[in-house]
This record gives C-alpha cells, sequence and structure tokens, in this order.
C-alpha cells in the first residue's frame, strides 16, 4: 500500500559526512567500519566509538534488516511510520518504513533498505517492509 509523501529538509554535509552523501546520491548505502576492532558503527564519524581508533574505513552495507522498535505517527495529516532498523552489519539506524501497510509493521519483521527520496542533490534512503515470504523470496532473488 503507497503512502503519501511527507517533505523531509535536507541534512547538512560536512568532511565526516560528505562520502557517505555522494554514494547515497548513487544509491549506496554506507557504515563506517573500524580496521583496529573490526567493529561497524553508525552514524558516520571517524573516531571508533568502541575502541577509539582512528582507523575507520567506509563499507557499503547490505540494505537488509530487522525491525528494532517503531512508531506509527497517525495524528498528522499524512500517516507514516519511524523505526529503527538494525541491519544486517549490526549498526541500527532510524528510517521511516514505507511501501507497506502501517498496521502490518512489527519488531523483528524484515526490511530492506533503498534509496527513495532526493533533497535537492542529495538521495536519502527509506526503508520497504518485506512483511510476506514472497516478498522477501522476491528481493532475495533480485539480490542474488
Amino acid at each position: 500500500m503507497a503512502t503519501p509523501e511527507r517533505k523531509i529538509p535536507a541534512p547538512e554535509t560536512n568532511p565526516e559526512t560528505k562520502p557517505f552523501w555522494e554514494a547515497a546520491a548513487q544509491g549506496r548505502l554506507l557504515v563506517k567500519k573500524c580496521v583496529t576492532c573490526g567493529q561497524a558503527h553508525f552514524y558516520p564519524r571517524a573516531i571508533c566509538p568502541f575502541c577509539g581508533s582512528d582507523k575507520t574505513e567506509w563499507v557499503t552495507a547490505s540494505g537488509r534488516g530487522t525491525v528494532y522498535s517503531y512508531s506509527v505517527m497517525r495524528r498528522v495529516p499524512v500517516p507514516y511510520a519511524l523505526a529503527y532498523v538494525t541491519l544486517e552489519e549490526g549498526v541500527s539506524m532510524m528510517t521511516n518504513i514505507v511501501d507497506c501497510d502501517l498496521d502490518a509493521i512489527r519488531i523483528g519483521g524484515g526490511v530492506r533498505r533503498q534509496a527513495v527520496y532526493i533533497f535537492g542533490d542529495r538521495v536519502g534512503f527509506l526503508d520497504r517492509c518485506l512483511d510476506s515470504v514472497l516478498a522477501k523470496a522476491n528481493f532475495l532473488r533480485q539480490v542474488a
């Protein structure tokens, strides 16, 4: 079920987040990973929050994850869902859930990340519900 679109303001870019937004404009989702301890982390920053190392690198995320927590906003002109999604890489990100019945969203439910909206020249990411076995099978077939 398609939901009406909301206007979301563009975030500010800085030197630490510039590679993230450049990759997003190409439809890729990047997260930072520490070379020293091997932990992935998000939001993008130069220093690893786990071990304090400054040896971090950008890695492309799979885009697959599960809903950790969510909230459906209904007392607004255009209802929408905000969620924390934990990606396969282990990082959690706040996102909007789109293209699904807002009543079908469940903690532990599968989602896939995709570039779907544009901030002027910058692209953002939203998550689509994978709320049925068929949807999951079709997505995994496309990824493989």
